[in-house]
């Protein structure tokens, strides 16, 4: 049996798992999405997704494999890997996510908040499947913590 079936089939279950649960909010509907996506990377990809800045290596290399897809459900794909990557993001920063119109756009997508600096972790993920290697992820997350700075400090 050929493994892109099951690996749709596995991936259209996750995903109306998901597009089927209520959310009190749209932080905890991008913490649902981020954890299915851990759960995927190990289950699907041999991918290990923790949340740590290492680990933004192995969903870029996850997005390769993705892109490679004929199958490809985009729209899905980018809400789920581009939750972890703002997941990621806003845990180290202790940022929020909020939903805002995306520079040059007309309509709100998700973003994450990081003290005045707005991130668009969901459309950085959509540019990676759909431009390829120039968009990878560890420049976008170098220039992210760059700019940032220091992890925010938790108690």
């Amino acid at each position: 049996m050929a493994l892109r079936p099951i690996l749709g089939k596995i991936m259209n279950d996750v995903r109306k798992r998901l597009e089927s649960a209520a959310y009190p909010d749209l932080g905890a509907m991008m913490e649902g999405y981020a954890h299915a996506a851990v759960d995927s990377a190990h289950s699907d990809f041999r991918h290990k997704l923790d949340f740590s800045a290492e680990s933004v290596d192995a969903l870029d290399e996850i997005l390769v494999m993705v892109g490679e897809s004929p199958d490809r459900d985009l729209d899905f794909e980018v809400r789920l890997w581009g939750s972890y990557l703002g997941e990621l993001i806003r845990r180290r920063y202790a940022g929020a996510w909020e939903m805002t119109q995306y520079p040059g756009g007309t309509v709100a997508v998700p973003a994450v908040n990081v003290r005045g600096s707005r991130l668009f972790p969901l459309m950085k993920v959509y540019r990676r499947l759909t431009a390829g290697e120039e968009e990878d992820l560890r420049s976008f997350y170098n220039m992210v913590t760059e700019r940032l700075g220091k992890p925010a400090q938790v108690n």
